[in-house]
């Protein structure tokens, strides 16, 4: 045999060997992986292949409606059409399929055709959100995925769009109109401070709401659409499915659970009033521009309630945003714009910002020195415009004098005999000084001082939370010499007492809490929870929670420390000292903590019998009620022949008041090197009520920068007590009930 030739066949059979080798072990493979589904470990691999052809489909369900006082609509659903391709439905022609792409484009401004995308394209595509893809460029992508899924090319077109489309049924398979609801705001900036807005689920947010799916669900990011969110939410519906690989639906594998409508909010607001007072507190930042064109700020709040049952009739917080350019997504353009405003749109200046209060805080001086036998009435004190007082940081200080000033001190003061009703009536802050800190061969002993300060403050509302239905209430600041100690780091002055008398200094508090502290004291020391849910609502608009009035303390009571608690929710910030059983304050805590029930009256009302030292000793002491009405009668004399006499000239009924003029030196103000020693920039605020003896409402006006609370804030306040009583007498003839 020729040796080549055994060769060949050699080489021939080697090759064969191999190849037999190859498809022996594929076929080893294989039976290894059938051994292991099957033998090994069946139940992991049956579990995946159940998952794979089941598939859970939320049901979005319907937001609840949100009505003012007088049924007015404040945020309704209304339909959002959508186109929507679903792959697997379009023609098998190409041609035909790029025809219905170049016909669709025409209507809905979105590009045909464009090139095969690439994977990082498809990653950072995202429907309806963007539309940075071709519609073929869509469906490409969609097609890879689900093909059975409808993909969103071009979200809230025109109804006169989607008709169009949906005639074009036949002519255009795999093309559809999907109608989707989407929260839409009658009002909007005119309310958008109280209503909020909606947005997606966060990832932190995840865990509060585990039955929700994120890409179809939202949440209230704001106002009442947050805090009132479980209410309003309602619950998804949920369809159990069978899915074959593409995706396409086979069946329910299970009952479907039928979504749950949410429920509808009245409020307390009556949308009316809500604009007149935005209309007046904009007239007013007009005026004060006007003559003041180096004040660049356009900032302010107005709050109007009745004082009987807390209902807030109109609150508004200025600047605020237009919440219907969130009502699909939040443009990051536009949420940039507001978070780089210094005046904080999407800030809720009414109920989280603090300010010095300034002279309206005077009332709680004015009701704590006669109930504590500092002075009487009839005391007087002389204000020649400016004193000098020793100030001293401990007890052998021998001290530096400094001068306290009234602002009437280039005036030369009030003048001689300056009694309660005056010192009220003319805001005299000379007067303040020496019965809140004392003041030698006057006011011995100290005055009031400021422990008891802080406990008649409380009382009325300061440093507490009020627990009205807005997220971001702030506490406010009442200072003491512990305060200032820990925080400041330094010892308490007796300067610091006369400058916290008057709401300046370190004293901090929130419009709202301006506005409950005076609302207490015209009702005659009966102090309300402010709300702004008026009743809650079944889908079909009946009543399901009836309004209730939630009286937190009369001071002229022996108010006792209790929770206040409802809708399942606890109005203090701290829920473990609520027990929520028997609705009390539980008891059991570390002894003067600033959670300790007796150191730190959450809802107001109560004043502690304090010692020598300034401890409380376990007493509570009421207001007697003649100091409330002698309180009363300094506001009203405020309007009669004091501070805000000519801008509530003519005004009926009688009213009552109190103006407020604080001077601050924040971040803004030193920023425009405007914090000069004595021509500090000022706020100015303004709280009245009418009628004087009986009140309906009390309202409040705030302005940033404002310069003087009589000038620029009590002209708003007249003109929305104006409107009150006009809406009223409407009503009361036939108007809107």
């Amino acid at each position: 045999m020729n040796p080549s030739e055994n060769r060949e066949n050699y080489i021939h059979t080697w090759r064969l060997l191999l190849f037999y080798g190859a498809i022996a072990l594929v076929f080893g493979f294989y039976v290894f992986r059938l051994f292991s589904y099957q033998i090994l470990d069946p139940k992991r691999y049956q579990e995946a292949a159940l998952e794979n052809r089941h598939t859970t489909l939320k049901v979005p369900t319907s937001r609840g409606i949100i009505y003012d006082r007088n049924n007015f609509v404040l945020a309704r659903n209304v339909a959002s059409y959508n186109v929507v391709i679903t792959p697997a439905n379009l023609p098998d022609d190409e041609g035909s399929t790029q025809e219905i792409y170049r016909e669709l484009a025409s209507l809905i401004d979105v590009p045909a055709i464009g090139p095969t995308p690439d994977d990082n394209m498809a990653k950072n595509f995202t429907p309806c959100i963007t539309d940075q893809l071709a519609i073929s460029q869509a469906v490409y992508i969609q097609d890879n995925l689900k093909p059975y899924t409808p993909v969103q090319i071009k979200c809230n077109i025109a109804e006169k769009i989607a008709r169009v489309i949906r005639e074009k049924a036949a002519d255009w398979p795999g093309v559809e109109v999907e109608i989707q609801p989407i929260r839409e705001y009658p009002t909007g900036s005119l309310t958008s401070e109280i209503i909020g807005f909606l947005g997606p689920i966060s990832a932190e947010g995840q865990n509060a709401y585990p039955d929700k799916d994120p890409r179809v669900d939202k949440i209230g990011y704001a106002g009442v659409e947050s805090w009132m969110q479980l209410e309003l939410g309602g619950t998804n519906g949920v369809r159990e499915l069978e899915v074959d690989v593409a995706g396409k639906i086979l069946g329910d594998l299970a009952v479907p659970i039928q979504p749950v409508p949410g429920q509808n909010i009245r409020l307390t607001i009556d949308t009316r009033l809500q604009s007149a007072a935005k209309a007046a507190l904009e007239r007013e930042l007009e005026v004060l521009h006007n003559l003041f064109p180096d004040i660049h700020e356009d900032n302010g709040v107005v709050i109007a309630m009745n004082p009987n049952t807390g209902e807030i009739l109109a609150l508004v917080s200025y600047p605020t945003y237009e919440n219907n350019r969130m009502a699909r997504l939040i443009p990051a353009y536009y949420y940039e714009q507001l978070t780089n405003d210094p005046n904080r749109p999407l800030f809720n200046h009414a109920v989280s910002a603090m300010h010095a209060p300034g002279s309206v805080f005077k009332m709680t001086a004015a009701i704590g020195i006669l109930n504590e036998g500092v002075v009487t009435p009839e005391f007087t004190v002389d204000d020649p415009g400016k004193i000098f007082l020793t100030e001293k940081y401990y007890e052998n200080d021998p001290g530096k004098q400094r001068p306290y000033y009234c602002w009437t001190w280039q005036q030369g003061g009030h003048g001689n005999n300056i009694d309660y009703l005056t010192g009220i009536a003319q805001s005299c802050d000379v007067y303040f000084y020496k019965v809140g800190g004392g003041y030698p061969g006057q006011v011995e002993n100290g005055g009031l001082g400021i422990w008891r300060i802080g406990e008649y403050s409380r009382a009325l509302g300061y440093d507490l939370f009020s627990g009205i239905e807005l997220p971001g209430e702030q506490r406010g600041q009442i200072p003491d010499p512990d305060w200032k100690r820990l925080v400041i780091g330094e010892n308490w002055s007796t300067g610091d007492t006369y400058i916290s008398t008057i709401g300046q200094g370190y004293v901090l508090s929130t419009p709202l809490q301006v506005l409950r502290s005076i609302s207490t004291l015209a009702t005659n020391g009966v102090m309300v929870k402010p709300t702004l849910i008026k009743e809650v609502l079944s889908p079909d608009d009946k009543v399901i929670i009836p309004f209730e009035q939630k009286s937190v303390c009369d001071i002229t009571q022996d108010c006792k420390l209790r929770c206040e608690v409802g809708s399942g929710r606890c109005t203090i910030d701290t829920l473990d000292l609520c027990d929520l059983e028997t609705n009390t304050c539980k008891f059991n805590l570390e002894p003067n903590s600033e959670t300790d029930p007796d150191h730190f009256p959450m809802m107001g009302g109560v004043i502690n019998v304090l010692d020598e030292n300034g401890d409380p000793t376990g007493e509570h002491r009421a207001v007697a009620d003649w100091v409330v009405q002698l309180a009363k009668e300094g506001m009203r004399k405020v309007v009669v022949d004091g501070t805000a006499m000519a801008e509530f000239e003519g005004f009926k009924p009688d009213a009552g008041g109190k103006t407020g003029t604080a001077e601050y030196c924040d971040n803004v103000a030193q920023a425009q090197n405007l914090c000069q020693p004595g021509h500090w920039p000022a706020h100015a605020w303004y709280v009245g009520y009418a009628p004087a003896d009986n009140p309906e409402i009390v309202v409040l006006a705030f302005v940033y920068h404002g310069q003087e609370g009589s000038k620029i804030a009590a002209p708003i306040v007249r003109k929305v007590l104006e409107t009150y009583f006009g809406l009223k007498e409407i009503d009361q003839t036939g108007g809107m009930q």
